[in-house]
């Protein structure tokens, strides 16, 4: 298993939580935190391309450059 997913050029994380039986994981190279989750490695695909593309979202609203 890889321990990076890339989506859209922003490289993710790939951890996983026996404790909490979950796998997690931050957006890298940004300023700001950006996290994932989901229980099965295609929930956690799903929110991470969700997280990018809403802070891509966001900085198109507030005008920042990426």
């Amino acid at each position: 298993m890889d321990n990076f997913i890339e989506y859209k050029g922003y490289i993710g994380s790939v951890e996983f939580s026996e404790e909490d039986a979950l796998y997690y994981g931050k957006v890298q190279g940004i300023r700001s935190l950006i996290s994932y989750e989901g229980s099965t490695a295609k929930e956690l695909v799903a929110d991470f391309h969700g997280a990018v593309d809403d802070y891509l979202s966001s900085c198109e609203e507030k005008g920042i450059l990426r």
